[in-house]
């Protein structure tokens, strides 16, 4: 079967290339054409447009790219009816994906959600789009199975998280071999993770920067995004000894003792590494203030969100200085306050549910559209 799929995000890009390798284990004629990043197109088929063309972050940095949002919305369209899949898989990324679903279901193709847009958290109206424009909802989150069939009557498949099997499948590495062709020494690492977008990272990185002169008997390593080259982080570390280590996220935290992290994934794969955290996050003014009118939460952090209370530190905003991250880095490197994380991580992912949401995804959408029980 043909299958379009749209991811915006790096986290998209994981999770739908891994959605890809088991339609491939269900589907031998399946074929795709994709919106998404370097993972997915390693899986095959035909890459449209990359993510780092497409991510802007924030409400003012949408409105000042709207033309080229526009843009991508049209090409999009277009591609698809020249393409004329037997479904459209669409990967978290609500702003766009929702307008293409829209249009989408009008022209009469198969529309299929991977990971819900996160309207348990604002813009809950927008289950009126997704009931009328979504045929079948896959979500990740265990707590989401209810909000969408209790609270909103919208039938939806829990298919646990694809974070688990994205790392259990990772290749594994040996420590004292990674450490030394990093050029790292023999201290504990402490992970640096401030995002993937440049407008994130600048603000971030900074802030995370001004404290690791003080931790000495640590060694502070940046993961350096995908979505980057590592030209952009050199200006952030000028002289400093400060690693960077590029395309290897999941490498760094499976060494790491302790993590800064901008909120969103990372926040959880650093969890589910069982590593201790900081949790970061400071947006431009107008757009802070814009959401912190309409978003109705008391966590933002996957991990505080899943547990239903505060398991790691958030730092937002105005909290997010050099004195609150001193303070709290010190906590977390703390042995007592690191044993209650351990065994809140460890119920963390019972709540997660098993492995398998990626095969989950798969056989489902295959058989809804094979018109299999």
């Amino acid at each position: 079967m043909k299958y379009y799929i749209i991811a915006g995000e790096a986290s998209g890009d994981l999770h739908a290339s891994n959605l890809m390798k088991a339609l491939k284990e269900v589907d031998e004629n399946a074929n795709f054409r994709f919106w998404g990043g370097d993972l997915m197109a390693k899986q095959g088929g035909t890459l449209v447009k990359h993510y780092r063309e497409l991510a802007f972050m924030g409400f003012a940095e949408v409105i000042m790219n709207l033309r080229t949002i526009f843009k991508n919305i049209k090409l999009c369209k277009n591609d698809i009816n020249e393409y004329d899949p037997d479904v459209i898989i669409f990967v978290d990324y609500p702003g766009f994906n929702m307008r293409i679903a829209e249009w989408a279901k009008k022209e009469g193709y198969r529309t299929h959600y991977y990971i819900s847009p996160q309207i348990w958290a604002w813009k809950e109206n927008r289950i009126k789009k997704i009931k009328r424009d979504v045929e079948e909802m896959y979500v990740i989150l265990p707590f989401e199975k209810d909000f969408y069939s209790l609270k909103h009557n919208f039938p939806v498949n829990f298919v646990g998280h694809p974070l688990l099997d994205a790392i259990d499948n990772r290749a594994l590495v040996n420590t004292e071999d990674f450490k030394k062709e990093n050029e790292l020494d023999k201290r504990p690492v402490i992970a640096l993770l401030p995002g993937s977008r440049k407008q994130e990272i600048e603000k971030m990185l900074e802030v995370m920067l001004s404290i690791t002169s003080e931790f000495k008997d640590y060694q502070f390593v940046i993961a350096g995004a995908p979505s980057q080259d590592e030209e952009f982080y050199q200006k952030f570390i000028k002289k400093s000894n400060i690693k960077i280590i590029m395309n290897k996220t999941y490498d760094v935290l499976g060494i790491s003792h302790a993590a800064l992290v901008t909120s969103g994934t990372a926040t959880l794969e650093t969890a589910l590494f069982k590593v201790p955290e900081v949790v970061c996050y400071k947006g431009s003014y107008i757009s802070y203030h814009i959401a912190k009118r309409i978003i109705n939460l008391e966590y933002i952090s996957l991990v505080n969100l899943i547990m239903g209370r505060e398991v790691v530190t958030e730092l937002i905003q105005g909290d997010f200085n050099s004195e609150n991250l001193r303070s709290e880095l010190n906590k977390i490197l703390d042995e007592d306050n690191r044993k209650r994380i351990f065994e809140d991580y460890f119920d963390l992912e019972q709540k997660l549910g098993g492995k398998g949401a990626s095969k989950n995804t798969a056989r489902l959408i295959y058989n809804n559209i094979k018109g299999i029980a």
